[in-house]
């Protein structure tokens, strides 16, 4: 256990240094926008989302499923998740998440939750038609996740995430698997030192097909019969994404909490960022969180090159929780990312726990 504890943090440490040098910090860059499934780095849950991914190390519960699967193993008996979220309010994009939680013997859970992302409806056009005269068309994209997870001791917990995503329209649709692995160390005399590690989003390429890239064609060679021609999709990867994670609790009397947390992000398709947080619980009953999430150009103008995120970077939530019974307990969560465009994201939850 001691040296797993010291790879955590010499690991972490390398990192995290690393992460703040110009070139790794910088991230892959020239690689964004080449990814696809991008809704996979979106959180859609609100308690956690209240903090960016500041909380990775420590976040348990059905939200764990998204941000290290490891957290999982906190779960006592059952716990249920609701969540939706409008994305870049005022934009008519919206996401649906439903999620829940079982524990099957004394060291393991498992897990079942389902995002529906909803851009809104899209103008049809052609190049015949460009004046959008032939109606609208619906995107769709769901991601279904399989979780598992196990402690190992009091202190050591991993668990793994199996992801189904599928991206449609009315005449074209894209499916494909990905994984998450996650681990979360828990050390000090009142397990308040949280330290974790996730990878992300790792799978095969994708790619597009059905009826939405195939046209008719008339060969001169054919003498007026028509043939079917289908367009070769190119496959795209999926956005794959490291995360390096620690945070510290300062537990007060009476049932008080501060939590003071930071996590450093490696994208392969986009910038790395550095994100810390804040979480302060008042006897459970009242959680409240603040986080902000740096990144290469993320204070400039976003109509320039090096402004490549609509975010600020601020993120702020709070969750409102009160007993039913001696077992059960109901939560209610609200977080606000802003953004420098449209009115912020919002997201608004509810959270059974048994």
């Amino acid at each position: 256990m001691k040296k797993l504890f010291k790879s955590i943090v010499i690991v972490s440490l390398t990192i995290l240094v690393l992460g703040f040098s110009n070139e790794v910090f910088a991230g892959n860059k020239d690689r964004s926008g080449q990814a696809g499934a991008t809704e996979l780095l979106i959180n859609p849950w609100a308690a956690t989302s209240g903090w960016g991914n500041a909380g990775m190390s420590t976040v348990h519960g059905v939200d764990a499923m998204w941000g290290n699967v490891a957290g999982i193993t906190a779960t006592n008996s059952i716990d249920l998740n609701f969540s939706y979220t409008s994305w870049l309010k005022g934009s008519e994009v919206n996401m649906f998440s439903f999620g829940f939680l079982a524990r099957v013997s004394e060291s393991v859970v498992a897990g079942l939750y389902v995002m529906s992302f909803s851009p809104g409806e899209i103008y049809k056009t052609t190049t015949e038609n460009p004046d959008m005269t032939l109606g609208t068309f619906k995107p769709s994209m769901m991601n279904i996740n399989i979780a598992l997870a196990k402690s190992f001791s009091n202190s050591i917990h991993a668990g793994f995430v199996l992801k189904i995503i599928n991206e449609s329209i009315s005449d074209m649709v894209g499916t494909g698997v990905a994984l998450d692995a996650g681990i979360q160390y828990v050390a000090g005399i009142t397990d308040n030192i949280h330290f974790g590690i996730t990878l992300k989003n790792i799978g095969p390429t994708m790619k597009f097909g059905g009826d939405g890239i195939t046209f008719k064609a008339n060969p001169e060679s054919f003498f007026g019969s028509s043939l079917t021609v289908i367009h070769r999709t190119d496959k795209f990867e999926l956005p794959t994404q490291l995360n390096i994670a620690a945070a510290y609790d300062f537990n007060f009397d009476a049932g008080y909490r501060l939590t003071v947390a930071g996590n450093f992000t490696s994208n392969s398709f986009s910038k790395d960022q550095v994100t810390l947080g804040l979480e302060g619980s008042l006897k459970d009953y009242l959680v409240l969180r603040a986080g902000y999430t740096v990144e290469n150009g993320i204070w400039g103008d976003i109509e320039t090159d090096e402004c490549t995120n609509v975010n600020t970077g601020l993120s702020l939530g709070a969750s409102v929780q009160a007993p039913l019974g001696d077992k059960m307990k109901v939560s209610i969560d609200y977080s606000f990312r802003e953004t420098k465009h449209w009115n912020g994201t919002h997201s608004v939850g509810a959270r059974i726990i048994f």
